[in-house]
This record gives C-alpha cells, structure tokens and sequence, in this order.
C-alpha cells in the first residue's frame, strides 16, 4: 500500500474537481473547472481537449507538490464516448439534448422491456443508450467506425492510461445496456452488434495502467491509474465502507438520487423515474431521482447563501409554495414548475425552493419505502436547513449528514484504498437535529394535496403502495 497520496478527478456536468486525498485520508490540496459545452454541427459537444489540458496540468501541479502517485475518476451519469485507437470518432454528448421527435418515436420503439434493464423510459439522453442509437441513426457508419464504447469515467481512465475497460456501476445506470438480474448486457447491445465493442471489465478502483507525468523541473513520473466509477453508486460504497448497512442513500448533487436498498425491485414504477441502480459489485439496487440540485437553482433564481429558519417560517405562514417540476426527469413527468400563493424573492424564493426540494426528497423516499436509517450526501448538505427540515418531516427515522460532502470523490477513493488493503476512513456523519418550525407539518400537507391534485394520486394511494 502506497504512503503517497491519491488524486481523484471528480467529473461532474457542472463542475469537475480535482482532490488530494493523503494516505490518511485527509484532503490536502483540491482545484475545480468547469467543463466547456459547445455547440458542434447542431448538437453540444464537450470540449474534451480543455478538459484534458486542465487534468494534466492539476496532476503535474500535485504530483510535484505532494509525491502524488495514483489517480481514479469517478464520473456523472448519462454520458458515453466512442473511441478507434487513440481517437474520439465522435464528440462527446451533452445529455442534455433531444433527438429530433420523428427520430426519437423510432428509437425510443427498440428500447429494452423495463423488467429486464429497469431503466425507466427517460427524455434527452438519461437512458445514454437513447443517445447511442441517435447517432447511429444520424450516421449509420459512425458507430461501426468505432472500436470501443467507452462509459465517461473509463474515457478519462483511457486517457491517461491507453487502456480501454468497462465497468458495471456505469453500464448499470439507466442506461439500456444492462440487464441487471442477468448481470449482463440487454438485449438491446446485441440487437445492435455492440457486445464486441464493449471492453473487457475491470473492477471500479483496480490498476489498469500508468501515465507518465512530466514535470517543470524535467523529470517524467509515472502515475497508476485506477479504473473510475460513477459518482453516485460510488457514494453508496463510501458510506457502506464506513459501515452503514440497513440504511437509504440521498446523494445531493445537480441530482438527487435516492438508493434503498431494502426496497424490492418489483416495486419500481417505471412512469416516476423509479430504476435500480448497480453497485461495484454487480448487485441491484432500488433508486429514485429527481434533478434536485438544478431544481433549486432554478427555482431559487441562483440564490448561494444558506437560508435561514426565519424565511422558512416566513413563507410556511405565508403559505407560498412550489410544485414541480423545474427539471426534466423525476417523479412528477410532464409537470412544468411553478409557484402558487404569495409572490416571494431573494431569501424568501430560495426558503420555498429548499421546502420544495426536501419535500420532493420526502415524497420519494416514500414512493421508494424507505423506513430505515438515512444518510446524506453531497452539496444540498450546504444549504443548511435542508437535512433538520428532511429530519423533521421524518421523525421515525434517523438522518444522518456526512461531514464530506463530496461522498463521490470520496467513495472512488476509498475504492483505491480497499484495493490497496488499507481504507483510513472513519464514520464522522452527524445526526440531524429536527427543525422546530411552526407550521411544517400543515405545510408538507397542503403541498402533497396540491401534488394530488397534478398526478391524480391520494395520499392513501401513496401509503398502500408504501406499505
């Protein structure tokens, strides 16, 4: 086990960010970009050239600075990159964009069956095989040009390395092209031919390679790589690897993705972006998500500060709400956001946009049966009031918040470590206190009602499929 420390790229689609985590597993240096979308014969495009410029010039910077000698990538969802020797055959995709409607009818008719891949039905390209099969209909020739299908946390590692892997975390996310109880591709990669260019497996957080960096001073150091993983399963493994184990996931981010494990597959509603998820280690696991993260952005109108329990209690009397949804995806499809009662703004927007996120949290985390301990992760832990209100409208279960909220980063991490043999994280989660704000509870009712009242559910449909 190496006594140098670990630099782990954590790629997000709005931000990525570069930490360097000691042997001892403390964060001893971190840089953050923001990654170039542009627009490219009428599609967005990542500008993968800056993005690469900068990770070499960070990795140069700390493995001068600080002897580093590893690197791992943990990756957002949704995204792919075909590859023929050591170039794209194509730029990679934004998800966020939709094929043309006669286009979309064709392709969207030759996804799987939902019990066999438990990818829900998704717009844009949240399935990354919906996009998969746009380009090809775009070019047919494009994909077969291609030797490699590569998941985005792999096109990094292949970068870097040479070397090019799959890696089931990935593959499993709502992406069409895995069959989860098979433990195998779907039916749809080898309706396309695809199988063979799909890479031979490596374990997330496993050697595939080395990179040779080249410092200012002349010296070439070489690098191992670690094979990377998707972000958000790999929060559930960093907290799993702090020994939580009956226990529901809310990793915050621009999404908010629900992982329950204890929740039975055949409960999944495919119509309310319900899915399983697929750990490191190949086994299913029940989720739910909405683009929470974005959804406050929104609906906030880009507020940054915390918000305070005055505001809160402000807008609670004043009885404003939001109702979804700000985003695509989710629980709430077809719904457009919106607010209803008093006009608010500045801190009192954002207080309504945090009620709304926890209470969307709220409705998914019964929607998906969660009765057991939860933890949560990520960047909605900044805003404050957002756990102690989740806290509060929860009161039988015990919310737990991690002091890290990078859990991603962190769980790619702890993946190189246990390969390694030596893991030295330590569980330092609080527990959340409950709000006390007057009010709350009336509140969560009348926003479920007026929910009802767009979805045609009744709170006692919502508790018999809990129950």
């Amino acid at each position: 086990m190496s006594a140098n420390p670990l630099a782990v790229f954590d790629l997000g689609k709005t931000n990525s960010k570069l930490f360097v985590v000691s042997a001892d597993g403390q964060v001893i240096d971190e840089a953050r970009t923001r990654p170039i979308w542009r627009e490219q014969d009428d599609l967005r495009t990542l500008d993968d050239d800056a993005l690469f410029d900068w990770m070499k010039g960070e990795l140069a910077r700390v493995v001068d600075a600080h002897g580093v000698d590893r690197i791992t990538f943990s990756g957002h969802g949704c995204t792919f990159a075909l590859t023929r020797g050591d170039q794209l055959v194509h730029a990679i995709l934004d998800y966020e964009q939709e094929p043309p409607a006669d286009i979309a009818a064709r392709i969207d008719a030759m996804a799987p069956d939902f019990s066999e891949t438990f990818s829900p039905p998704l717009p844009l390209g949240f399935n990354y095989g919906r996009h998969l099969l746009w380009l090809d209909a775009r070019d047919p020739a494009l994909i077969a040009e291609a030797e490699a299908i590569l998941c985005y946390p792999q096109f990094w590692s292949w970068k870097f390395s040479g070397r090019t892997v799959s890696e089931v975390s990935y593959l499993g996310c709502h992406s069409n092209l895995w069959a989860p109880l098979k433990d195998d591709f779907s039916s749809l990669v080898d309706r396309m031919d695809w199988r063979k260019k799909m890479p031979e497996f490596a374990s997330a957080g496993s050697v595939i390679g080395t990179y040779a960096v080249r410092l200012e001073d002349g010296r070439t150091v070489d690098v191992a790589v670690h094979n990377g993983v998707h972000d958000s399963n790999s929060a559930l493994y960093f907290y799993r690897s702090l020994g939580f184990s009956d226990f529901t996931l809310v990793s915050t981010g621009t999404w908010v993705i629900i992982f329950n494990p204890a929740s039975p597959l055949e409960t999944l509603d495919a119509k309310r972006d319900m899915l399983a998820n697929v750990t490191v280690d190949h086994q299913p696991v029940a989720t739910i998500r909405f683009m929470g993260g974005r959804e406050y952005d929104v609906a906030s109108g880009g507020w940054t500060k915390p918000v305070s329990a005055e505001a809160v209690a402000s807008v609670i009397a004043k009885k404003a709400f939001a109702l979804p949804s700000f985003a695509p995806g989710g629980p709430m499809p077809g719904q457009t956001g919106h607010f209803i009662g008093p006009a608010v703004d500045g801190e009192e927007r954002a207080a309504v946009a945090m009620l709304y996120v926890a209470l969307m949290t709220d409705l998914s985390l019964d929607l998906i049966g969660s009765k057991n301990t939860i933890v949560i992760d990520g960047g909605l832990v900044k805003t404050g009031l957002y756990a102690s209100v989740l806290a509060d409208l929860r009161p039988d279960q015990t919310v737990h918040t991690s002091a890290n909220p990078e859990g991603s980063a962190f769980g790619a991490a702890a993946l190189v470590f246990d390969a390694g043999g030596h893991n030295p994280f330590v569980n330092d989660c609080a527990t959340a206190t409950a709000a006390t704000i007057a009010g709350l509870e009336d509140y969560r009712l009348r926003w479920r009602q007026h929910v009802d009242a767009l979805t045609g559910q009744t709170q006692d449909d919502l508790k018999e499929k809990c129950a």
